[in-house]
């Protein structure tokens, strides 16, 4: 994709914290966007900054309705997949709704897209489809079993893209997404992602509560960094770079002591007192890896990937937007 020349760009999930990022990214480059998302986790207030933008349209529909899906894609250049259902506590409280959304909405998602014939169907995939997989730092082809259905969903999308790929063409790319955070993120519900949820319990003075001893360790990764690799996916014109999967990361890990720490050092900054909050530990959660670390070598070599923001540098941007929007 050349950004020089206008395209429409179908963006499920758009209304989500991921999603309404690069809806506005790519708004601000000219394209025209379509949203499509059924707000079960997604937010219009999300949409508030481009929502009378006439180069984007929503669509209140759901990926797990093919004939949602057939409308969406009509006309569209690209598709770029964020739709899903996060969170591994969730699915396994809730395998099968998991599973609908995950798998039953990614397929028809890549049956309309297939049909449409979209340049290129470009995915939402995840870190967890590593599983049990014990060494570090992560690469792409070398993967163990599931731990969660949640994980086993996003190794399917990954295994039916690739067949999408063979059996019919369909230009498809996979990003791994390693614990992404930052601006938009919520910090609301029982599945709350961890970076949000704690800024928002030090912001209130409430001990925030870390699963195990605090020594687990993840590749945060920045949303700019996200954002980054999912334009590089749609532009990258290397024949190499399609119908694969990249590790989207920064590639580097901080411990969930680190996290802490961090967060307070940004957070003082605004009120001093937070400094002062004490951190709970508490059981190890189920189907939760101890260390998560990616290699992005891949993604540096053959899509010229280079992440800007490490979790300290991305930190500072996301606390700033926390403190100025939901204080």
């Amino acid at each position: 994709m050349d950004n020089s020349i206008k395209n429409t760009i179908l963006i499920t999930g758009g209304a989500g914290f991921i999603g309404s990022n690069l809806s506005e990214y790519f708004l601000g480059l000219g394209h025209k966007i379509v949203c499509l998302d059924n707000f079960s986790t997604g937010h219009h207030h999300n949409l508030k900054d481009f929502i009378e933008n006439p180069n984007f349209k929503l669509i209140e529909g759901d990926i797990r309705n093919i004939a949602d899906c057939v409308l969406a894609v009509q006309g569209v250049d690209y598709v770029l997949h964020q739709a899903a259902l996060g969170s591994v506590p969730r699915s396994i409280n809730d395998p099968i709704t998991t599973n609908d959304v995950n798998v039953s909405g990614f397929l028809n998602m890549l049956t309309a897209s297939r049909d449409e014939k979209v340049k290129r169907f470009v995915y939402a995939a995840s870190s967890s489809t590593y599983g049990d997989s014990q060494g570090l730092p992560k690469i792409e082809d070398v993967i163990g079993k599931p731990l969660s259905p949640y994980a086993i969903t996003k190794y399917v999308n990954e295994l039916y893209a690739d067949i999408f790929s063979k059996t019919y063409g369909l230009e498809t790319i996979g990003l791994r997404y390693f614990n992404v955070f930052g601006r938009k993120q919520d910090p609301n519900g029982a599945y709350a992602a961890v970076i949000p949820k704690f800024v928002m319990q030090l912001m209130n003075y409430e001990s925030p509560i870390i699963n195990g001893d605090g020594n687990y360790s993840r590749d945060f990764t920045y949303i700019d960094n996200v954002i980054q690799m999912n334009e590089l996916a749609i532009t990258s014109q290397n024949p190499e770079a399609i119908n694969t999967v990249y590790n989207t990361a920064f590639g580097d890990r901080n411990t969930l002591n680190d996290l802490v720490g961090y967060l307070k050092k940004y957070l003082v900054e605004f009120d001093s007192k937070i400094n002062d909050v004490p951190v709970v530990y508490g059981a190890n959660r189920v189907g939760d890896i101890p260390h998560s670390l990616a290699s992005i070598n891949k993604a540096k070599t053959i899509l010229g990937y280079n992440p800007k923001y490490s979790l300290e540098e991305g930190l500072k941007e996301a606390v700033s937007w926390y403190w100025n929007n939901l204080k």
